[in-house]
C-alpha cells in the first residue's frame, strides 16, 4: 500500500506520520506543498502542525497551495484522505468537509491524551477494528468543531460523525469535552466516508513509551482494510 504525506510550511507532524505509516506497512512518500501532482497513492494524509503559522485562519492559506487541486481530485474520485489536526482544518477550508474549527472554548492551547468513541465503523478507517474506545493525543488551540443545525442533522443522518470525545468507559458528556466542540465531535467523514478529518493524533500514540499504543490499533486496522 502506498501513502503520501503532504508537507506544508509549518507542518510539524509530517515526520511522525511518516514513521507511523512505514511502521505499519505503508510505502510512504513525502510530497511538498508546491508540487503539482501526487505520486500514485492509496492514501493521502494532511498532517498536523501550524501551516503558514496559522495566519488568517488555521489551514486557510494551505488550502490554496498548488498541491491541493490534486488532493481534491483524488478525494473526489473516491481516494482515501486523512486530515489530522491542522490537516482537518485544511480539509474544512477546502470545502471537502463541512463546518468550522473555532478557537477552543477556554481560549487555551490543549496538549494531553483524551478518549474518543468510534461512532461509525462502516468505512475503511474503522471497519473490523477490535476496540471502539481509543486513547489518542490532542494538541491544538483551534479544535472547537462547530456547524449549523442543518449541517449537524445531515452529519447525524448520514453517519458522518466519526469519533466523539468521551471518558474511558465511552460516556459522552460536557466533562469529557476538551475544547467545546458541538456534540463532543472529535472527527467527521464526508458523505462517502472516504475522507476523514479529526483533531486527535493517532500517530503520536503508537508505542507504550508514548503513553498509549491505541494509534497502533488505528493504523494496523487501516492497513488491513486497504489490502
Amino acid at each position: 500500500m502506498k501513502s503520501s504525506v503532504i508537507i506544508f510550511p509549518g507542518s510539524n507532524c509530517d515526520r511522525d506520520m511518516d514513521v507511523a505509516l512505514k511502521k505499519f506497512g505503508f510505502k510512504n512518500q513525502m510530497v511538498w506543498h508546491n508540487d503539482s501532482e501526487i505520486p500514485k497513492s492509496d492514501l493521502i494524509v494532511l498532517p498536523g502542525g501550524f501551516s503558514y503559522g496559522d495566519y488568517l485562519r488555521c489551514g486557510s492559506i494551505a488550502s490554496k497551495s498548488k498541491i491541493i487541486n490534486s488532493v481534491v481530485d483524488f478525494a473526489n474520485s473516491g481516494g482515501l484522505v486523512i486530515g489530522i489536526c491542522n490537516g482537518f482544518q485544511i480539509l474544512i477550508e477546502t470545502g471537502l468537509l463541512p463546518g468550522a474549527l473555532l478557537t477552543n472554548k477556554y481560549i487555551k492551547f490543549i496538549c494531553k491524551n483524551v478518549y474518543v468513541k468510534i461512532n461509525n465503523s462502516e468505512n475503511k478507517y474503522f471497519k473490523n477494528i477490535n476496540k471502539n474506545i481509543l486513547e489518542l493525543h490532542i494538541a491544538h488551540n483551534d479544535g472547537n468543531y462547530f456547524c449549523s443545525e442543518d449541517e449537524l442533522k445531515s452529519l447525524n443522518d448520514n453517519g458522518q460523525i466519526a469519533v466523539n470525545y468521551c471518558d474511558k468507559n465511552g460516556n459522552i458528556s460536557e466533562e469529557t469535552n476538551p475544547n467545546g466542540s458541538i456534540n463532543n465531535i472529535a472527527g467527521i467523514f464526508n458523505k462517502s466516508k472516504n475522507i476523514i478529518g479529526m483533531m486527535p493524533h493517532p500517530e503520536r500514540v503508537i508505542d507504550p513509551y508514548l503513553s498509549s499504543k491505541d494509534g497502533t490499533i488505528f493504523f494496523e486496522n487501516l492497513f488491513e482494510n486497504l489490502k
